[in-house]
Formats: C-alpha cells, sequence, structure tokens
C-alpha cells in the first residue's frame, strides 16, 4: 500500500473517534470507497476495545464484499455491543451474503430489539427460504410488537418473491 493510501486510512480511522456521529459516519462511508486497501485495518478496528471503533469499522467494511469481511462480520454478531451486532447484521443483508443465514438466524433471538429487526430485514434481503419458517416463529413470539410483526412480514415477502 502506497504512502498516501495509508495516510488516508490512519485519517478516516482516526475520525471515528470523533464527538458528532455524521462525521464518524461520513469517515466511515470514505473508508469504505478506499477499497481492498482497507480490509485489514478495519479489520484490526473489529478488535478494538472501543465499540465505536468496531461500530463504524462494520459501516465501512459492508461495502467491501469479500470473504475475509464476511466472515469477520459473522463473527461480530457475537459482539457484547448490541450497535456492533446491529451493524454487522446490516451489512450482511446488504451484501447479500448466503453464508450469513445461519448465523444470523441464531441471532434472531438476540436480546437487543434493535438486532433483532436489523437482522430480520437482513435475512429478507438475502432471501434464503430456509428463514422462512424462522422469521415465522420469531414473528408469532412478538405478540403485541406491531413494528416487528411488520418488519418480519416484509422479509418474508421478499424471500417469497424470490
Amino acid at each position: 500500500m502506497d504512502k498516501q493510501t495509508q495516510d488516508l486510512i490512519e485519517k478516516l480511522t482516526k475520525q471515528f473517534e470523533d464527538k458528532d456521529p455524521q462525521v464518524r459516519f461520513e469517515a466511515a462511508k470514505k473508508l469504505g470507497e478506499v477499497g481492498e486497501e482497507a480490509i485489514d485495518p478495519l479489520l484490526e478496528l473489529l478488535k478494538s476495545e472501543d465499540d465505536k471503533l468496531r461500530k463504524y469499522a462494520t459501516v465501512a467494511l459492508k461495502t467491501m464484499g469479500s470473504e475475509k469481511v464476511v466472515d469477520n462480520l459473522i463473527l461480530a454478531l457475537k459482539d457484547e455491543d448490541f450497535g456492533v451486532r446491529k451493524y454487522s447484521a446490516k451489512a450482511l443483508g446488504e451484501l447479500k451474503s448466503s453464508e450469513a443465514v445461519d448465523p444470523l438466524l441464531e441471532t434472531l433471538e438476540d436480546e437487543d430489539w434493535g438486532v433483532r429487526l436489523a437482522v430480520m430485514k437482513a435475512l429478507g434481503d438475502i432471501g434464503d427460504e430456509k428463514a422462512i419458517d424462522p422469521i415465522k416463529k420469531a414473528r408469532r413470539k412478538a405478540t403485541g410488537d406491531k413494528d416487528f410483526k411488520k418488519v418480519a412480514n416484509k422479509a418474508l415477502k421478499k424471500i417469497q418473491k424470490k
């Protein structure tokens, strides 16, 4: 990697620590645009103690669909921080990663409502029929949660269209 790219990656990853969430988000998007050269530094950030760094690393990684990225996003579904789990699920859905279906199905029981919602959307985006019964089961368990049921119904429609 050339010095200019290395400096850009360093500068952008430092912006993940900015107080302004918009600055952090924009830095993550720009890092994603750097391409393959940013993968390894971003994967290192997924191991950080700082949950903000891990979360924004997942945002940047979602634009890079390499196998290495998918494997690490799958691992991030088990992160202690709900935000990292949520962003990882979203990223896997956007990448339409079929190898993420089973780990996402396991995460459908997550303690955090937002994570479960992101997983449901991701399963719909991926479109694997294997998710139909678990989605229906999760929908039945969500008694009184209209928002969750609506997302589940959308996911089922997406899967059944394919």
